[in-house]
């Protein structure tokens, strides 16, 4: 490391991103583009990290990135629309003579992301992040599993089919073919300016399919979308519809909180 301590410094901050659809962009503080592990940081200076806070104890580490709204790789629309959402992110510093030598600064999740004024500002949240989640469940009579995961179980081959968009209306979207048990599932966009992005969906009939909320984006006839069959998480509905009882993980016969209401001859 002894770059570091010559007296002309040579440091260049570099980001690495990498969205959850395996999108992945470089980013540097340099003035001119650097080759970095064979991808190419492009220069973005009008991004700067803040001072990065780590400690050696449980308390959670984060930093924020700050910048404006000026390179192609990161616009409002997509920071809206959720792409950069849970996004991974590596910072390191960097000879920019030789990019090979770097120094890792902290890497992790992006969190909180705020837009304004042509600039954003989004949170980076550590490994230690982790620290604040729930040790064990909590019980609920809904099952607690994802439809198709390793606790499921439920095979998804031949749950999932593609279709084309026809029309769009607020949360209706109507398609070229009808699913069946799409209600509580998911709608991917593989086309179209959502590409990438994923619906709740809350009711499907025939060839109509009810977002939960309407889409980010604009949509055009003819999008490509991905339908993914849903589950309710009831215990009816696993052992019926799926034969799953076995794996439902959920406790619907465990009295709750409504006992305490319950009165004689309720």
């Amino acid at each position: 490391m002894s770059w570091l301590q010559e007296s002309c410094t040579t440091i260049a901050f570099c980001w690495r991103v990498e969205r959850r659809d395996g999108v992945a962009i470089g980013l540097t503080s340099h003035d001119r583009d650097l080759l970095v592990e064979g991808l190419v940081h492009r220069a973005a200076p009008g991004i700067v990290p803040s001072a990065i806070r780590r400690s050696d104890g449980l308390d959670v580490d984060s930093m924020e990135v700050a910048g404006v709204l000026n390179h192609a790789a990161i616009g409002e629309v997509d920071l809206l629309a959720g792409r950069w959402d849970g996004a991974r992110v590596a910072l390191f510093a960097v000879d920019w003579t030789d990019p090979s030598r770097r120094v890792a600064l902290g890497e992790g999740m992006i969190g909180a992301i705020e837009t304004g004024d042509g600039s954003f500002s989004a949170e980076l949240r550590g490994a230690s992040a982790a620290l604040e989640r729930p040790v064990c469940e909590v019980t609920s009579p809904e099952c607690r599993a994802e439809l198709g995961d390793k606790r499921c179980r439920v095979a998804m081959a031949g749950r999932r089919s593609f279709a084309r968009v026809v029309a769009s209306a607020g949360n209706a979207v109507t398609l070229d073919a009808a699913g069946e048990g799409l209600g509580s599932g998911l709608l991917r966009w593989f086309g179209g300016e959502n590409c990438g992005l994923e619906d709740a969906i809350d009711t499907a009939a025939g060839a109509v399919v009810t977002l939960r909320h309407a889409p980010r984006l604009a949509v055009a006839a003819g999008d490509l979308v991905e339908l993914i069959e849903g589950c309710d998480k009831r215990l009816e509905t696993c052992a019926g519809r799926f034969g799953n009882a076995a794996n439902f993980q959920g406790e619907p016969f465990l009295p709750g909180v409504d006992l305490l209401t319950r009165y004689p001859g309720a």
